[in-house]
């Protein structure tokens, strides 16, 4: 018979970060009867980004999570990634894999799952809470006492860190032995009309060290995005962010060109630097626990960023249901989730090195003979 403190009866969970990781986990846990609040220090769920992909094993969470019709719905299920020149002319053609019966992939606007998501949550019974975040934490060993910026307090069986690659529950944890890495890259995206025929993802190539991808969200949207190698200081003009996309992109014709062609706000190009983390420590302090970009943030060139959160979220979940305490259920979940995060982070970073013409190490080329399309289906097996 479990015992008082077993992780099968319901549970207090404090999720640190209203991101995709930390949604996706409030509504898995508030589905399966525990209580759950999410606090979040944005003052609404304002989606940073443009869009987003979500491969199969994404969207196998999504489906466990009671949610793929919703994702299907609002973004735009896709099957085939073409690779093209410059100018937009097909090269070759590779197919998604499948997790289970789970779509290949989907594009979907971040502000829709962002939303879809938090309607779920509130619709299990979770609360989200805005404009704070933690300000004393003390764990006992028997549970965890946290009082917020807002002057809330409570007492948790759990407190779960999604708050991102700049997590100040990591810095709580660790001080400041895993800041960002810049990885020497930045992200450019831009949300623009979709091209009839980009119906999946276009990855148009100009050399080793210049790629742009079209990325399909909605029947009418699709976003552009280009990594390429920016100084550690360099930021966009505010007002002519759009112009040094385009002369970034010179190279490209066709559809590339087209896309640029419709972006005249340079509001709306979305610039990121591109950093890594990676907690070599335990990923749980006693009752505390780091997960998605917290925990093991990676460069985006395996698509899988969001998934391996939203991969963190299930399996927490299902080690809390099936583990007999809150601490065998963390070691349980870290066990199954650390060398799957850090093969993927290893691989991504392996693979932003390789097309960027940047030297990789012995270890980074034994991940390249996997190549991209072999990670994928590697990706769709269990975890």
């Amino acid at each position: 018979m479990a015992s008082p403190a077993s992780s099968a009866s319901p549970l207090r969970v404090l999720v640190h970060g209203g991101g995709i990781g930390g949604l996706t986990l409030a509504v898995l846990l508030a589905g399966r009867g525990h209580t759950v609040e999410v606090v979040e220090v944005r003052d609404e769920l304002d989606a940073l980004g443009v869009g987003i992909i979500q491969p199969s094993n994404a969207l196998h969470v999504m489906r466990e999570a009671g949610l793929l019709d919703a994702c299907l719905d609002a973004g735009f299920e896709w099957e085939i990634l073409t690779i093209a020149d410059p100018a937009g002319t097909p090269r070759a053609e590779i197919p998604q894999p499948r997790m289970d019966d789970a779509p290949p992939a989907n594009g979907i606007p971040r502000p829709a799952l962002a939303a879809l998501l938090a309607d779920a949550a509130r619709a299990a019974g979770a609360v989200i809470r805005f404009g704070a975040t933690i300000a004393t934490l003390d764990d006992d060993g028997a549970g965890v006492d946290v009082t917020l910026t807002d002057g809330s307090a409570g007492r948790w069986d759990l407190v779960v860190g999604f708050d991102g690659i700049g997590s100040p529950l990591r810095t709580r944890l660790y001080g400041d032995r895993y800041t960002p890495e810049y990885t020497g890259f930045a992200n450019w995206r831009v949300t623009v009309p979709r091209l009839p025929q980009v119906r999946g993802v276009v990855m148009c190539m100009a050399g080793q060290e210049s790629k742009a991808l079209l990325t399909p969200i909605t029947d009418e949207l699709m976003y552009l995005g280009a990594v390429l190698a920016e100084g550690e200081d360099f930021r966009p003009g505010p007002d002519t962010a759009h112009e040094e996309l385009a002369k970034r992109l010179a190279a490209f014709t066709g559809p590339i060109a087209e896309a640029l062609a419709a972006v005249t706000d340079p509001a709306s190009v979305v610039y990121t630097r591109i950093s890594q983390v990676t907690v070599e420590d335990p990923w749980h302090v006693g009752r505390v626990v780091l997960a998605g970009d917290a925990a093991h943030a990676s460069t985006p060139h395996l698509a899988q960023g969001a998934a391996m959160a939203v991969e963190d979220a299930l399996v927490l979940a299902d080690s809390l249901r099936d583990e007999e305490s809150v601490p065998a259920a963390l070691t349980a979940w870290e066990a199954r989730r650390r060398p799957r995060a850090l093969w993927v982070q290893a691989l991504s970073r392996a693979v932003l090195k390789q097309e960027t013409g940047t030297p990789t190490t012995p270890e980074e080329d034994d991940l390249l003979k996997i190549g991209v399309p072999g990670a994928a289906h590697v990706l769709v097996k269990p975890y």
